[in-house]
């Protein structure tokens, strides 16, 4: 039992190690030909997302979500490709019972 605690004390302490690694962290995509920018942090959440004025008409409605939509997915790829990065930099991330 002790064991177990010790682990989630590690676990909990290496997620704030990481947390401040990738707290700076940041990555914006475009999309309908860098007509939508959308900005995510190293925390998953949207900082950012700006919209060319041409796309704010109801007849662009759908190609606007679209847009947005398709930036956001790119946005998150690439900050998870960030992450996945800072993480294996830290070499000392370790996951119970995945290492």
């Amino acid at each position: 039992m002790l064991g177990k605690l010790k682990q989630f004390k590690d676990l909990r302490e290496q997620g704030k190690k990481m947390q401040s690694l990738l707290k700076d962290e940041a990555t914006t995509a475009t999309s309908a030909g860098g007509k939508v920018a959308v900005t995510l942090d190293g925390n998953l959440q949207m900082s950012g997302c700006a919209i060319d004025t041409s796309l704010l008409v109801a007849s662009e409605k759908s190609k606007l979500e679209n847009a947005i939509k398709d930036a956001h997915n790119d946005a998150l790829k690439k900050i998870q490709r960030v992450i996945a990065t800072k993480m294996q930099e830290s070499g000392d991330f370790k996951m119970p019972g995945f290492n």
